[in-house]
């Protein structure tokens, strides 16, 4: 199965995948460089997700996209109330942009992961697994998965809730990192469900 990852970071979602050709998509140079170290099966691509997506969703047999979440999530909007000096922010609709450009075009199976937002997703999600939100061109049922509490996970608990150790890697905010993973055990599942 030809699959394509977008946004990769370290590969939380891509960790348990098996027997699979993978085209990893990721900004990012040092998080890229710890993904190359991780995959090196991959072919990894340093560069803009969404517009890759755009010219090459034709090529694959499963896309996995997990656009930039920060200006939907709740913690930031939490912080803007709480904390003077956190300015408001247009919400990024790259994720909507996305979803309704994959639902019109894309021939393969597909899904597109986000955080809960702090307002009614624009676009019903298909599933909720964890703190994400699922967006798919199929039926993904209801399971249940490790719990995480992600809000005072420090380091050392978030290496060991995603099963990676980052401590030979020189990277500014490891704990956003791997914050910004989606279990794999998700991963698995959700790849398996399609």
């Amino acid at each position: 199965m030809r699959v394509l990852n977008l946004y990769a970071g370290i590969g939380g979602n891509r960790k348990l995948w098996k027997d699979v050709e993978v085209v990893a998509i990721e900004h990012n140079p040092q998080i890229a460089a710890i993904y190359a170290d991780l995959f090196p099966q991959d072919t990894l691509i340093i560069g803009d997700a969404h517009a890759y997506l755009q010219n090459h969703y034709m090529e694959f047999d499963f896309i996995w996209s997990s656009p930039p979440c920060q200006t939907h999530s709740n913690m930031r909007q939490n912080l803007r109330v709480r904390f003077q000096g956190v300015k408001p922010m247009y919400p990024d609709m790259s994720l909507y942009q996305q979803i309704i450009f994959l639902t019109a075009n894309a021939q393969c199976k597909w899904v597109v992961e986000n955080v809960k937002p702090y307002y009614k997703p624009l676009i019903e999600p298909t599933s909720k697994l964890q703190r994400h939100l699922y967006w798919a061109n199929f039926d993904i049922p209801h399971q249940d998965f490790p719990t995480e509490t992600l809000r005072d996970a420090q380091i050392p608990e978030l290496q060991e809730l995603y099963g990676y150790d980052l401590s030979k890697y020189k990277i500014s905010n490891k704990r956003q990192v791997l914050r910004n993973c989606v279990h794999p055990l998700v991963g698995e599942y959700i790849l398996g469900v399609a």
